[in-house]
């Protein structure tokens, strides 16, 4: 039985449905957003028109269609549809299916469309189990999700798919869909006459984030506020009370996560103080660990600024430990302090290429032993071996440095650390050009 058409769009229910699902588009033409993958000869719609779906992943954000698809296919598929939550489905739901479409195929050579709700909810187990069936083609396989595929989705499943990514909606296609559910007469608000300005659909829509059904939501239950014997008027007041401040999309496992993390670092890395801390001031509104937020720092302070500044990672350690004694909301400001720091310092990832580059070569190349000269001689014995034979000490010299080599014969001519020459690097690169000048002035 198709579960979709059997329950969702009974209309003996319309009344006793949140108005998110009343809501719900019916067919591509009402449907809202995502023209990058439905729009006019677009790959999905020239499939699902077709009513030739592939095994495909539905990716992105809440709100923002991808249960609406399944529902669309739904109703205009001639294959037979199924639905699992993998919140509550195991591997029994899955055989079971699986049996069901073997002889649904064999007697009425009809397919099979699985839709597996919140996909990544599957373990490695469930998903192995539904492989088989994929690749011969028993199911058509259609998974939503909210999280990343390619780390939560296992591989050899992964590539039997095709991932379709969603974005989330912009804010004139929520306040197109805020306006029919307002005005729509038989499945929206349209009998009660309920007037809403287009600021304060803006106001919902941005608290909403981009999250279509949140906005919604949020539509109905200021509708659900007002007072009858008054006109019927969504206020700014209205929508504060039932929403307050803007919701985070920010999952601290999710794609949305590393996303925010990795702009914050860049940002940081680019020299633009603004954007890290306007990515700063996401992560901190979304409840993000600032121990978290300031490993992140200690990290930028050695991989991308080195030794054009050193004093950056002392900052950043600074950071770190003040933001376990002090804790929110004052860490903000140590936070901040530190991430304007870095972001406006010199900028070197010299010690980052040269540690990199030199865990290559002990890792790959046949390095040779270490020079007699500079083995351990304090142990009794060690002169036997030659050991530190012919060492020159430095401070014996004039400028503490004397010329000698310190890599072993066959890495004697390897260069590891290139000062960029930026902030106090420039002098690092001044002192190695006075070091080399006097290295051929002794040649």
């Amino acid at each position: 039985m198709d579960l979709f058409s059997q329950n969702l769009f009974e209309p003996q229910l319309k009344d006793n449905r949140p108005l998110a699902v009343r809501m719900r588009p019916r067919t591509l033409k009402e449907y809202k957003g995502q023209d990058e993958i439905l729009g006019q000869g677009k790959f999905l719609r020239r499939m699902i028109e077709a009513d030739n779906i592939p095994s495909i992943i539905l990716y992105g954000p809440p709100g923002t269609g991808k249960t609406t698809l399944a529902h669309i296919i739904a109703q205009t598929t001639g294959s037979h549809f199924e639905k699992l939550n993998a919140v509550a489905a195991g591997t029994a739901d899955i055989r079971k299916v699986v049996e069901s479409a073997k002889e649904r195929l064999r007697t009425q050579q009809c397919r099979t469309i699985l839709f597996v709700d919140e996909i990544h909810r599957f373990n490695k187990g469930q998903q192995d189990v539904l492989l088989p069936y994929v690749e011969n083609g028993t199911v058509i396989l259609i998974g939503a999700t909210t999280e990343n595929p390619y780390f939560e989705v296992n591989s050899p499943l992964l590539s039997r798919m095709r991932v379709i990514r969603l974005k989330s909606l912009n804010e004139q296609e929520i306040i197109e869909i805020l306006q029919e559910a307002l005005t729509d007469k038989e499945r929206g608000l349209g009998q009660q006459a309920i007037s809403c300005s287009i600021d304060n659909l803006r106001k919902i829509t941005t608290i909403a984030g981009g999250d279509a059904r949140t906005a919604i939501n949020i539509l109905e239950q200021a509708a659900a506020m007002l007072n009858t014997d008054q006109p019927l008027e969504i206020t700014p007041e209205i929508i504060e009370t039932v929403a307050g401040e803007k919701l985070q999309a920010y999952d601290k496992k999710g794609d949305n996560h590393y996303d925010v993390v990795s702009a914050f670092i860049k940002s940081m890395r680019g020299s633009s103080p603004d954007a890290a801390l306007h990515y700063l001031a996401r992560m901190l509104a979304a409840g993000e660990d600032v121990k978290f937020i300031a490993r992140r720092l200690v990290i930028c302070a050695s991989e991308d600024i080195g030794n054009a500044d050193p004093q950056a990672l002392v900052v950043a350690m600074a950071a770190a430990q003040a933001v376990q004694f002090i804790g929110m909301p004052e860490s903000r400001i140590i936070l901040a302090q530190a991430v304007t720091y870095l972001a406006c310092a010199p900028k070197s990832n010299a010690a980052y290429l040269a540690i990199d580059k030199a865990l290559t070569d002990v890792r790959q190349l046949d390095y040779g032993s270490i020079p007699a000269h500079l083995r351990d001689a304090h142990y009794p014995g060690a002169q036997k071996f030659d050991n530190g034979k012919g060492y020159l000490y430095p401070h014996d010299y004039q400028d503490g440095f004397v010329d000698q080599q310190y890599l072993p014969d066959k890495l004697k001519d390897r260069t590891y650390y290139q000062p960029k020459g930026h902030g106090l690097e420039a002098d690092i690169v001044s002192r190695m050009q006075q070091l080399a000048h006097k290295k051929n002035m002794n040649k």
